[in-house]
């Protein structure tokens, strides 16, 4: 049996339109760039390898999501329900997180430090993601 697959943009802009719920929706690897999903539940959804680049999810309900390796870049997480959620991976460049819930939440802390994420969680800065060092490179 073939396993379902992942929803198109298309199809969850309908879903949106018809006010379907998204909850547990399979979103791996699709290219959601610049939606608005804000205030929608999006509750253990997987949204792995998806693209979220400056997307509007203020107030999303992603408690329990899987975003690993998701590209968020320049999203907006404002006010959304992060508990539970995996963001291990994620590209959170430009990120902004005011008053974002965060319990539980994995977060790249190889990309980010924990305290710019609180910042950004208490004042809205954007997040700046670090640059990961290939170890197997030496300096001369």
């Amino acid at each position: 049996m073939a396993s379902p697959r992942a929803l198109t943009k298309d199809e969850v802009l309908d879903m949106v339109r018809a006010g379907k719920s998204l909850e547990g929706a399979d979103l791996r690897g699709t290219d959601l760039t610049g939606i608005d999903l804000a205030g929608r539940s999006l509750r253990n959804a997987k949204l792995g390898e998806a693209l979220l680049v400056r997307a509007n999810l203020s107030g999303t309900d992603l408690s329990g999501a899987s975003l690993w390796h998701a590209d968020l870049k320049y999203a907006d997480l404002s006010g959304a329900n992060l508990e539970d959620a995996d963001l291990d991976f994620c590209n959170l460049e430009g990120v902004t997180l005011k008053g974002a819930r965060i319990r539980k939440t994995t977060f790249p802390l190889k990309r980010v430090k924990m305290r710019d994420v609180m910042a950004s969680v208490q004042t809205g800065r954007r997040l700046v993601c670090l640059m990961e060092e290939d170890e197997d490179e030496m300096p001369i």
